[in-house]
């Protein structure tokens, strides 16, 4: 089931594969932080309720929007694209994310402690998406995004987590009412638990 987005709202994910790296900047100034934010090919499962996966391509006309770096997706910008300071790029492999923080700013300082410890190691980047493909075929839902409408952040985030769940698990009803058709047995107790998720959520 294709669906392209019309008003998409903000979601965030982490790539549970790709741990930071962490090192001295080479002018001797900073620390370097480089990761991957988002890897392709590479199934999540979201809250058992469903599967994403990223397309190659995904973020084709993406690394020129205004995107920042935060802790958990909040605060003051410790880098940002547009002043340079924060560097995305796209392999074969995802979107890679380089930036040296300066240990003079206080809070770039917190972090650095924090990641040398290993406190926090994980990235995350949230999103809204243009186009995406649900594939029902198997025991979970596939969801493969194949293109984002807007990159706004990469975060160091202190607990990983799927934030944006249920806006997915909507898209998927939305997906399945424009395809029409009958619905089978699987697809339909599958619903019927998605529906719960929403009302407990």
């Amino acid at each position: 089931m294709n669906k392209t987005q019309t008003d998409a709202a903000v979601e965030s994910r982490f790539a549970v594969s790709a741990p930071l790296e962490i090192r001295a900047a080479e002018d001797g100034e900073g620390v370097a932080v480089a990761g991957y934010a988002a890897i392709f090919n590479e199934r999540a499962d979201i809250g058992g309720y469903f599967q994403e996966m990223i397309a190659p391509g995904a973020f084709d006309g993406r690394l020129g929007d205004d995107c920042v770096f935060l802790v958990n997706h909040e605060g003051l910008p410790l880098a940002r694209t547009t002043s340079g300071t924060l560097k995305l790029a796209v392999d074969a492999r995802g979107l890679h994310v380089e930036t040296v923080l300066d240990p003079s700013d206080p809070d770039a300082a917190a972090v650095i402690a924090k990641m040398r410890r290993g406190d926090m190691n994980k990235m995350s980047f949230s999103f809204r998406v243009e186009k995406e493909i649900w594939d029902e075929s198997g025991d979970l839902p596939l969801r493969t995004i194949e293109r984002f409408r807007e990159l706004r952040d990469v975060s160091l985030v202190t607990r990983p987590a799927y934030a944006g769940t249920e806006i997915a698990l909507r898209s998927l009803e939305a997906a399945r009412a424009s395809a029409g058709g009958s619905e089978t047995q699987t697809a339909r107790l599958r619903r019927m638990r998605m529906q719960l998720a929403l009302q407990e959520g």
